[in-house]
Order: structure tokens, then C-alpha cells, then sequence
């Protein structure tokens, strides 16, 4: 009995020692394990593949610059995230991105984000760098802006869209890449994760922003009218001028009243010249006739003229009164650039006339919202 006792305690005392050395063994395992993870965790920005990513090209065939120097801007772009944002002024796509770029600029550029506005144009006006500082000026841009007006850099991204953002990180990899409106936090947290990997690489100790920028963004309709265009180029195999007397390149044609106004196309009254771009109203007065289906309706155009608007017969209800409409239903046009017309909450079909009373006045699209 005696001996089968200590047969039990010493079989006890072996597996509790057994036990403990496992444990012992696993507990160094788990360290180690933890170790290598941190270790993995620290040096992940080493461990990131960048062989598939494409290097940012040079800023080339830059006309002028705005904000910056040339000199200045080569040595500010060094070590940092740079969002690349291609746009052109009198682009309504373009435009209502500003707001987020603007402020993305406000909260990041301290922590390391530089934000250069490719200005790459679409008219002929948007090559002027007086207009294009007077539109920086009124959407509150102070970051760099470049104006590309051979569209050098637009091909050395080889792009091909209004408006497009690029963002490459500090050693000047693109890697992101969003075509358009909208991403807005997606694209925000981007360069939150861009400059985390900078600021740990360089090792900056700057505290991590978590919270997003919050603007309401813009709801499209989701059936509109496509841009319509004046410019016999820009219009070219799209149906869009409704007159019988169509296109008429470099030519001043009449344009005779039509009879049936269709929805997506415009009419005139009046005589025009036919630009590759634009239309130049020659007579004294003109009209434009429109059927379309929105909530908003914007306008580019240039030369001084007034407007007045028509929506279905009637001067514009309060409703649907544009920002830029500065009576019940007149349009100042006094500069280059693209102006909103009509402003509703809701999509809609109308029947849209402008009366022209200005000699000069040019128009080149009408967009919708």
C-alpha cells in the first residue's frame, strides 16, 4: 500500500513537472511569436511590393504656375504624399470635388500632403492665367496650381478624364487613382494611410486624424441630359442641335425658329457663328431652346451679354432659380467661366429659353446635375 503511494506521488510530481516545462516552452513561443509580429508590423513599409506601382511622371509643358514657383514646388514636393488633381475650371465635375480637395489641403498639408491642381483645359478662355487666378481665388484654392495648357502632363499621366486624382506616396508611387465625382472617403483615407507609412518611414511622431471630412455631397439625377455641346468638334457624332440648319463649320447661319423642340437637344434663333468649340451669337439678339431633364442646368460661356430665362413659358419659379441668376430670371454674363442657371431639389423635364440680347456672346456647353 505504502509503495503504491509513492508509485502515485511520483508519477504526480513528473507530470506536474512536465506540465510546467510545456507551458515554460509555449509561453517563450507566445513571446517570440509576438515579437516577430511586431517586428512585422514595424518593418511592414519594407515589406510593401512596389514593383507594380507606377512612378508619379513629371510635372511637363507647364505654362505658368500659380501659387508657387517652379523652384519652390520641386523643393516642396520632396518626401511628401502628393494628390495630383486634374481639372479645368469651367468643368461643373471638377468643380464640385473643390470643396473636399480644399479642405483635405486645410487638415493634411502640415502633416505632410501636398496638393497640386493640374489645370488642364478644355476651351480656349481656360488657357488664360488671368481666368484661371480669378477661379482659384473664388473656390478658396492657396495649394499649387499648374496650368497645362498643351496637355503635356494630362499624357504623361496618360489620362483622359475631367476631373481624375492621382495620389503617390512619399518615394512618389502612385497608388491610388479615382476618375470623377464622389470617393470621397475612400480617397480621404488614402492619404490618412499614405502619410501614416511616411511619417513612420521618415520617423516623424505626428498624431494619426481618424475622423473624415464631412461635406454633403452632390446627388446626381439619375436620368439627366447628356452635355450638350456648340462646338461642331466637340459635337461631332452626337445629335445635339436640334435646328434643321445643323452644324456649319466656320460659317454664320441663320437659324430659323423649329417648330418641334425634342428632349437632349438645343435650337437656336438668330445668327451664329460655328466655331470648333463654340457658337458666337452675330445678330444684336438670338435664342436658345431647350428640352432637358434635371435638376440643374449649368452654362458656360464667354463675352459680355444679359439673359433672360424662360422655364416652360413662364420667368423662373423661386424654386428652381440658379445661384448665379441675379433677378427672377435674368443671367449677367460679365466674364469667362461657367455659370448655374437653374437649381432644384428634384429631377424634372422643362422646356428651357434664353432670350440673348448681346452681340459677342459666346456659348460652349450646357451641363446637367
Amino acid at each position: 500500500m505504502k509503495s503504491e503511494i509513492k508509485t502515485a506521488l511520483i508519477l504526480g510530481i513528473v507530470i506536474a513537472t512536465g506540465l510546467g516545462i510545456m507551458s515554460m516552452v509555449f509561453s517563450l513561443f507566445d513571446e517570440e511569436f509576438e515579437s516577430a509580429n511586431k517586428t512585422s508590423e514595424g518593418n511592414s513599409l519594407t515589406k510593401i511590393d512596389k514593383s507594380r506601382f507606377k512612378s508619379a511622371p513629371d510635372l511637363v509643358g507647364i505654362a505658368h504656375y500659380l501659387n508657387t514657383t517652379p523652384e519652390e514646388l520641386s523643393e516642396k514636393i520632396k518626401d511628401k504624399v502628393v494628390l495630383y488633381d486634374i481639372w479645368t475650371y469651367s468643368c461643373i465635375n471638377c468643380i464640385r470635388t473643390l470643396p473636399y480637395i480644399t479642405a483635405w489641403n486645410d487638415k493634411y498639408a502640415d502633416q505632410g500632403l501636398l496638393i497640386i491642381g493640374i489645370h488642364s483645359p478644355e476651351f480656349e478662355f481656360e488657357k488664360d492665367p488671368k481666368n484661371v487666378k480669378m477661379a482659384i481665388q473664388k473656390y478658396g484654392i492657396d495649394y499649387p496650381v499648374v496650368l497645362d495648357n498643351d496637355m503635356e502632363t494630362w499624357k504623361a499621366f496618360d489620362n483622359r478624364y475631367w476631373p481624375r486624382k492621382y495620389i503617390a506616396d512619399h518615394e512618389g508611387y502612385i497608388r491610388y487613382d479615382h476618375i470623377g465625382e464622389g470617393g470621397y472617403q475612400e480617397t480621404e483615407k488614402i492619404i490618412q494611410q499614405l502619410l501614416d507609412e511616411r511619417n513612420t518611414s521618415l520617423g516623424i511622431q505626428v498624431a494619426s486624424a481618424a475622423s473624415l471630412v464631412d461635406i454633403e455631397a452632390f446627388e446626381h439625377s439619375m436620368f439627366k441630359s447628356p452635355e450638350l455641346y456648340f462646338g461642331y468638334k466637340f459635337a461631332q457624332n452626337r445629335n445635339q442641335l436640334g435646328s434643321e440648319e445643323g452644324f456649319q463649320p466656320e460659317k454664320t447661319v441663320t437659324y430659323s425658329e423649329s417648330d418641334k423642340i425634342d428632349l437632349h437637344k438645343f435650337y437656336l434663333t438668330g445668327d451664329w457663328k460655328n466655331y470648333e468649340d463654340s457658337m458666337e451669337l452675330v445678330s444684336d439678339t438670338g435664342t436658345i431652346k431647350l428640352r432637358y431633364n434635371a435638376k440643374q442646368v449649368n452654362i458656360v460661356t464667354d463675352n459680355d451679354a444679359e439673359l433672360e430665362i424662360f422655364l416652360d413659358g413662364e420667368p423662373i419659379p423661386a424654386k428652381y432659380v440658379g445661384d448665379d441668376i441675379t433677378t427672377r430670371n435674368n443671367l449677367i454674363v460679365s466674364e469667362p467661366s461657367l455659370y448655374n442657371i437653374i437649381s432644384s431639389e428634384n429631377s424634372a423635364s422643362h422646356l428651357m429659353e434664353i432670350q440673348i440680347e448681346g452681340k459677342g456672346f459666346q456659348i460652349f456647353t450646357f451641363t446637367f446635375g
